[in-house]
């Protein structure tokens, strides 16, 4: 039988065993898919006991008794992909963390050829875990014991398997190497729900749009999300970018015009004359409340040095990469070669003052960076 926990007396007699754990594996389902107001639905935790529970944070609302447990650098919190949960749990609970191991990061650092965890626990413990109820709206009650089974097995091999991992990394000298970037995930900003009034500008192909046509996708896409915040549908299922760009283009202004274009929910058809409002709106907008778009910033002109340095950098990369038989994005992401070949710097402490640079990467590979750098 499944171990739910659900009322205020479960959770604490949870939280006090928790305390005494060296180790436990974490995971969360939420409802993103199915809701605009996206929540965590539902927190699963395996111990390195051997037991695992439910924990049901749509009827516990207050989570705090497992805030400790979460923020103690003393015990280990496995995730996998943990990005995702930690931010998450920061916004919904108000959680901190503190020594977070993601399985993840450490598939990627041992050059593992798919980090996703279906895979790395087939590859690395023989378990097939089931995608069945990946899709599924969490925030409905009572869960299936498929569901359960589900939720469960995604914590249940997780300590097994970050042991493994951890063993080879520790061979090879890169355990450090991967706590250092899970203690920067720990580090995230909690996930935010706040409205971005510039979010249509982040639509593939506005740009091309004439203002008047941007003006358009401005109101519709404003539209949209007051009807998903009224409705709680996500705003992807009202319609897609593909349809707000072509709306945005066609400016229908009649229901027989609107019916022309595809990609509308059943729930937006039905509110066609609102919609139509919206964009006769935005049709009858004066010239002087157009939007104007600042330019799309001109990538930077490089210097010669610098493109000297970026040639350079790759080079050793792709050498490293093949060494350590890792992904070139482990080694150096390109964000991280760009601003190494444009600061230059000739001192190890000068690396450290490379934003995301990371202790690990100066300490494995500060005096090759350099010497790539002085070439």
């Amino acid at each position: 039988m499944t171990n739910w926990v659900r009322t205020p007396e479960q959770l604490a007699r949870l939280a006090q065993s928790l305390a005494g754990s060296a180790a436990l594996a974490l995971d969360t389902e939420s409802d993103s898919l199915h809701h605009h107001l996206e929540k965590v639905c539902l927190i699963q935790v395996a111990t390195d006991r051997g037991d695992a529970c439910l924990v049901d944070p749509l009827v516990l609302r207050d989570l705090s008794l497992l805030a400790p447990i979460m923020a103690d650098p003393g015990v280990a919190k496995v995730l996998h992909g943990a990005d995702y949960d930690v931010t998450t749990l920061k916004r919904d609970f108000g959680f901190r963390f503190a020594g977070i191991f993601d399985t993840m990061i450490a598939a990627r650092f041992l050059g593992r050829p798919q980090v996703g965890l279906q895979a790395m626990a087939q590859a690395e413990l023989g378990v097939t875990l089931s995608k069945a109820s990946q899709r599924d709206d969490w925030s409905r009650r009572p869960l299936t014991p498929v569901q359960e089974q589900y939720a469960l097995a995604d914590v249940s091999h997780l300590l097994v398997l970050q042991a493994r991992l951890a063993g080879e990394l520790r061979q090879l000298g890169r355990l450090a190497w991967v706590q250092e970037e899970s203690d920067a995930v720990a580090a995230l900003e909690p996930a935010r729900r706040s409205r971005d009034p510039e979010a249509y500008q982040k639509v593939k192909g506005m740009r091309r749009l004439s203002r008047r046509q941007q003006a358009v996708l401005r109101e519709i896409y404003g539209w949209r999300e007051g009807v998903a915040e009224a409705t709680d549908v996500p705003a992807f299922k009202l319609f897609s970018s593909e349809a707000l760009l072509e709306m945005a283009e066609r400016s229908p202004r009649t229901a027989a015009e609107l019916a022309q274009v595809r990609g509308l929910s059943p729930r937006v058809r039905g509110r066609g004359d609102e919609l139509l409002g919206a964009i006769g709106r935005a049709l009858d907008l004066p010239e002087t409340e157009l939007p104007r778009l600042s330019p799309t910033p001109p990538r930077p002109v490089l210097s010669e040095p610098v493109r000297k340095h970026i040639e350079s950098l790759r080079a050793w990369r792709t050498k490293t990469a093949a060494r350590l038989a890792v992904d070139i994005s482990v080694v150096l992401p390109q964000r991280l070669l760009e601003r190494l070949a444009q600061a230059a710097p000739r001192r190890v402490e000068a690396l450290h003052e490379i934003e995301g640079l990371r202790r690990w990467r100066v300490e494995a590979f500060g005096p090759e960076l350099l010497a790539t750098l002085a070439t």
